[in-house]
């Protein structure tokens, strides 16, 4: 293979650029005109934050789990890296769904790739989610030691793991909205049931006491327990929540399980989204 045969295409390079473009043009539209500016994007997660600190944290006693290595018992700091993680990854998702809908106009108007603005919308994301995870870095520096800066590395991977599920799903969504427009008010639904069930304002202990207790109760299948931990970890997001609370809470490396479910996660969805995207593109404009 020559050098000129190594080298991407015209088109591709086209692609990414015009990728880029519009996810800075994203990250800067997103508080233009706002006295705050980005400040904005942390607000919003510090109020989830405060409130599911207060309500499970004090009002429910949720117990808050010790961090692995750095013996952190503080139920905010737990779910503030929950919080964020979980905003990334909703976030992401349902950027990309409503990208081809809210870029009609320029979609009738200009051909490029249309995966183009799914991809976009997916980096503005993650770049909000780096400012996020920045904070909750520094301030878990003051509570549980500096040695949390360590971790930063680890985290590379499953960002990008993440995105990748992000986009996977994004696409199969924006695909199914054009078609049918009632998904994207759905999604709303979808997520808040998606949130309480990956375990962002409880752990898992809260899910195998509810087993144990079930069983303790009569209600089992066929005289086995219900396998509510099974279910619950088989939750691509609660696994991803995993990986980052490890990391940034816990000060540890997740356990091999997690990188493998968070690769096979983020790579699966990512190659059935651009299949069923691919299949699809076609007629997006037409169907708009």
């Amino acid at each position: 293979m020559t050098i000129a045969e190594r080298l991407p295409s015209a088109e591709f390079r086209r692609a990414s650029a015009l990728t880029w473009n519009l996810a800075l043009r994203a990250i800067k539209a997103q508080y233009n005109g706002t006295v705050l500016g980005r400040t904005w994007s942390l607000i919003s997660p510090l109020v989830t934050i405060a409130v599911y600190s207060v309500i499970f944290g004090i009002v429910f006693a949720s117990p808050a789990p010790v961090g692995q290595n750095s013996g952190v018992t503080s139920f905010a700091m737990w779910v503030a890296v929950g919080v964020v993680a979980w905003t990334f990854i909703s976030g992401s998702i349902g950027t990309a769904m409503s990208a081809l809908v809210s870029n009609a106009g320029l979609l009738e108007k200009v051909y490029f790739p249309r995966v183009v603005l799914i991809l976009a919308a997916v980096i503005a994301t993650t770049v909000t989610f780096a400012t996020d995870i920045a904070v909750v870095i520094v301030v878990m520096a003051f509570v549980g030691g500096p040695e949390v800066l360590l971790g930063i590395p680890l985290l590379i991977p499953f960002i990008l793991f993440a995105a990748m599920f992000g986009a996977g799903v994004g696409m199969m969504l924006a695909i199914a909205v054009v078609w049918f427009r009632d998904i994207e008010h759905l999604w709303g639904l979808v997520s808040q049931v998606w949130m309480y069930a990956s375990g962002v304002v409880f752990p898992l202990t809260l899910v195998q006491n509810a087993a144990a207790s079930l069983q303790r109760s009569g209600v089992t299948i066929n005289g086995d327990p219900l396998p509510l931990v099974f279910l619950f970890r088989l939750n691509p997001a609660e696994q991803f929540l995993e990986a980052f609370r490890s990391i940034v809470y816990g000060y540890a490396v997740p356990p091999l399980e997690v990188w493998i479910s968070c690769a096979l996660w983020g790579i699966g969805a990512l190659i059935v989204g651009g299949l069923i995207f691919r299949a699809k593109q076609a007629r997006i404009v037409e169907e708009l």
